[in-house]
C-alpha cells in the first residue's frame, strides 16, 4: 500500500477516535445559567427520634430530672441505710399541670453515705476529664439544715468528681441553687450520686447536670459537638420539631409549641411517641422534657445562619396510629396556634407573643419565612384542613411561604391525589418524602425533569436510601446507600428551579437508643461521627453555588448514562464553577470535561469519596468514608478525570 495512503488512513483513524472521545466528553456550558439556586436548597431535618433531643443534642445529663416520667423514679435509685419506709415520697402538687410532681425527703441524722439518690443518666452519663459540670436543683426546705454531697462515679463506683451544696433557705418557697464540679477522668457510663447529710424535711425538683462545653457556652444549652456537625454543613434551613412527633399518636400526644417555651420548669413533659412505636425497639424511658423547645430551635437556626422551618399539627393525629381528627368547626385553635407562632417569631416587643420571645432574651424578631402545615398527612380530610390553614394564614401573612404534605410515599395513588389537589390550591411548596432502596434513587434521578416550572415548588423533606432488612442500626449507613443518594441529589440540583429545599432524615441517632435506621449522624455519650451519607450531604451543602449551569453528555442531561450522574453550578459571588459527578459503575471511567464558554479556568480542587459499596464509618473509623481533596489544573478549558468506581467527585474551579 502507498505510504501516503497508509499515513492518511492512520491520521483519519486517529482523528475519528479523537472526535469520538470528544463526543463522549462532558460539556459544562459555563455561560448557560438555567435557574437560581435557593439559599435553602440543602438543609437539615431534626426530629426527637433515636434519643436525638433528650439524651442527645439537649445536653442535660440527668434522666427524669423532675420526676414526671410515667414511673416517677425511673432513672433513679435510692441509696443508704438511713432512708426508711416513708422517708422518700413522690408528691403531686395540685394546680400545677405543667410540672406537678416533686420528691420529698425526710433526712434523719444522716452522715454522708447514709441517705442518697443516684441517677443513671441516658444509657449512662458521659463525662470528660478536666471538664466542669454544673449541677443545679430547685428545693424547698421546710425545716432543718441539710448539706448535699454531689458526686460523679465511674462504673466501679469510684468517685471522679465531687462538690458540696449547702441549702441556704428554710421557708415555704421554692429556691434554686447550683454548684460545679470537675471530672478527674473520662467515663462513658458514669452515674450521679447525691448524698444528704444532717437533719431536715426537704422537697426537690428539677435536679440537673450540664457539661460546661455546651454550644456557645450557653448554660442549660445544647451539646457542642453535635451542633458543630450541623454548623460544618452550613445548612440553608433547619426543619423542626419533626416528623411524626408533630402528629402524635393521638391529639393529646401531639407537639404543642406553646408548652415548650418560657421557664424550663414550666414546660409540660409528654411521652415521646417513639417510646412505644416499635415493639422490637422498646424505649420505655423516652420522654420529651422540652428543654429543647421552639425558642431554642429558632435560636439554633439563627446560630447556624439557617432559615427556621417549623412544622405544626393541622388537627390530625398520626394516621397510622389513631387517625384522630379535630372537627373542621373546631379547628380554630389550631390555626390560631400557627398565627401566634408567626407573632412569636416575627412580632415586635409590644405584641403578646413577641413580648414572650423578648422575655426569653431575644428582643429582635427571628424573621420567620416558612411554615409547615401537617406532617405526612393524607386524604381529603387533610386537604380540607390545609385549605382552611392556607386561607386564614395568607389573609394575615401573605409573606409566609406555606409547606404542605404529599403523604408518606412518592408514587402511590395517595401521592398523586394530594399532589393534584395541592397544585390546584396553588400551594407554595409541597413536601415529598421517600425512603426507598438505593436502586429507586438511581432510577429517580430524573424525577423532576418534567415537573411544572411555574407551579408549586418541591421540598424533598425526608429522604434516605434504605438497604435490605438483613442489616440493622448504623450498619445500614453504607456507601452503597450514600452514593445512590448522591446520584439522586444531582437530579435535585439540576432541577433547582423546581426543588427549593431538601434534607436527609432522620438526623441523629444514639448508638444504644435508636428506633429508626439509617441516620445521618451517630452519637454515644462521649463521641459523634458522620456517616458516609453525612459527608455526601455536606459536600452538596457546602458547594451549593448560586445558579444551575447547563451540563450535557452526548447532548443529554447526565442522569445514568454510562453509569454517570452529574450536575454543575456556578457561584457568582466566589467566582467558582462547581461540578458534581457520581460514578456508580464497578470500574473506573476516564472522562473528559470540556468547559464550554467564555469563562477562563486554570486551577481548582477535586474532592473524592470512593470505596467498597458495603463500607461504612464507625466510632473507631469515623472518617473511613470522607472527602479526600487534591489540586487539579485545567489546560485549554479541558481536563481528563479518572473517576474511581463507586465514587462521588466534586470539582471546584476558579474562573475569571
Amino acid at each position: 500500500m502507498n505510504k501516503r495512503i497508509l499515513a492518511a488512513l492512520l491520521f483519519s483513524a486517529i482523528s475519528l477516535n479523537a472526535l469520538s472521545q470528544q463526543d463522549k466528553a462532558i460539556y459544562i456550558h459555563t455561560d448557560q445559567s438555567i435557574a437560581p439556586i435557593q439559599t435553602t436548597m440543602w438543609g437539615v431535618f431534626f426530629e426527637d427520634i433515636n434519643f436525638g433531643a433528650d439524651g442527645g443534642i439537649y445536653a442535660e445529663l440527668v434522666k427524669n430530672r423532675s420526676f414526671e416520667f410515667a414511673k416517677p423514679l425511673m432513672g433513679w435509685s435510692i441509696k443508704g441505710k438511713k432512708i426508711k419506709e416513708g422517708d422518700l415520697l413522690i408528691l403531686n402538687r395540685q394546680g400545677s399541670p405543667s410540672n406537678p410532681r416533686f420528691l420529698r425527703l425526710n433526712v434523719q441524722g444522716a452522715a454522708k453515705g447514709d441517705a442518697g439518690i443516684s441517677n443513671e443518666g441516658f444509657r449512662g452519663i458521659g463525662v470528660k476529664k478536666d471538664l466542669r459540670y454544673d449541677f443545679s436543683l430547685m428545693y424547698r426546705q421546710h425545716r432543718g439544715n441539710v448539706l448535699l454531697h454531689v458526686e460523679l462515679v465511674d462504673e466501679k463506683n469510684a468517685v471522679i468528681g465531687s462538690a458540696q451544696l449547702k441549702l441556704g433557705s428554710v421557708d415555704a418557697n421554692w429556691h434554686q441553687q447550683e454548684v460545679s464540679l470537675v471530672s478527674t477522668a473520662t467515663v462513658e457510663k458514669a452515674k450521679l450520686n447525691i448524698w444528704f447529710e444532717g437533719n431536715g424535711l426537704v422537697d426537690f425538683d428539677m435536679i440537673s447536670l450540664f457539661p460546661s462545653d455546651t454550644w456557645k457556652g450557653r448554660k442549660g444549652g445544647l451539646r457542642g459537638d453535635m451542633v458543630q456537625m450541623l454548623a460544618d454543613m452550613k445548612p440553608g434551613f433547619i426543619r423542626f420539631p419533626g416528623g411524626c412527633i408533630v402528629e402524635g399518636m393521638d391529639l393529646a400526644n401531639r407537639y404543642q409549641w406553646k408548652k415548650t417555651i418560657g421557664p424550663i420548669e414550666n414546660r409540660q413533659l409528654i411521652m415521646n411517641r417513639w417510646n412505644v412505636e416499635f415493639g422490637h425497639r422498646p424505649a420505655p424511658d423516652y420522654f420529651q422534657t422540652f428543654g429543647l423547645g421552639f425558642f431554642e430551635y429558632f435560636q439554633l437556626a439563627e446560630d447556624l445562619g439557617a432559615q427556621a422551618l417549623p412544622i405544626l399539627n393541622c388537627g390530625i393525629a398520626c394516621q397510622y396510629n389513631t387517625a384522630e381528627l379535630v372537627p373542621l368547626e373546631d379547628l380554630g385553635p389550631y390555626i390560631q396556634d400557627a398565627l401566634d407562632l408567626i407573632e412569636f417569631a416575627n412580632g415586635d416587643e409590644n405584641s403578646k407573643w413577641g413580648k414572650m420571645r423578648a422575655s426569653m432574651g431575644h428582643a429582635k424578631p427571628f424573621h420567620l419565612k416558612y411554615l409547615g402545615v401537617g406532617n405526612e398527612n393524607w386524604g381529603p380530610q387533610y386537604i380540607e384542613r390545609a385549605k382552611l390553614f392556607q386561607q386564614k394564614i395568607k389573609d394575615k401573612h401573605p409573606e409566609i411561604k406555606l409547606i404542605f404534605s404529599s403523604g408518606t410515599d412518592p408514587d402511590s395513588e395517595r401521592f398523586h391525589y394530594l399532589n393534584n389537589e395541592l397544585r390546584a390550591m396553588k400551594a407554595d411548596i409541597i413536601d415529598e418524602h421517600y425512603y426507598r432502596s438505593p436502586d429507586w434513587f438511581l432510577k429517580n434521578a430524573s424525577r423532576y425533569d418534567s415537573y411544572d416550572r411555574k407551579g408549586a415548588k418541591v421540598f424533598a423533606g425526608e429522604f434516605a436510601a434504605h438497604n435490605h432488612n438483613k442489616i440493622t442500626g448504623s450498619d445500614k449507613n453504607t456507601w452503597q446507600a450514600a452514593i445512590a443518594e448522591a446520584a439522586f441529589m444531582t437530579g435535585l440540583e439540576r432541577n433547582a428551579e423546581v426543588v427549593n429545599m431538601a434534607s436527609y432524615a432522620p438526623l441523629f441517632a444514639h448508638s444504644e437508643g435508636w428506633q429508626w435506621a439509617p441516620d445521618l449522624i451517630w452519637v454515644n455519650n462521649l463521641n459523634v461521627y458522620g456517616t458516609p451519607n453525612y459527608y455526601v450531604q455536606k459536600l452538596f451543602s457546602t458547594n451549593r453555588g448560586t445558579h444551575v449551569l447547563g451540563m450535557t453528555k452526548e447532548a443529554k442531561a447526565i442522569r445514568g448514562v454510562d453509569g454517570l450522574y452529574a450536575s454543575s453550578v456556578i457561584d457568582t459571588v466566589k467566582k467558582e464553577i462547581i461540578i458534581k459527578i457520581v460514578n456508580t459503575e464497578k470500574t473506573a471511567i476516564n472522562q473528559t470535561i470540556v468547559l464550554d464558554g467564555k469563562k477562563k479556568v486554570s486551577v481548582g480542587t477535586i474532592n473524592t469519596m470512593a470505596g467498597d459499596p458495603e463500607g461504612k464509618n464507625s466510632f473507631e473509623q469515623a472518617k473511613n468514608f470522607s472527602p479526600k481533596e487534591q489540586n487539579i489544573s485545567v489546560k485549554k478549558q479541558q481536563l481528563v478525570l479518572n473517576l474511581s468506581p463507586n465514587s462521588l467527585n466534586v470539582l471546584k474551579l476558579k474562573y475569571r
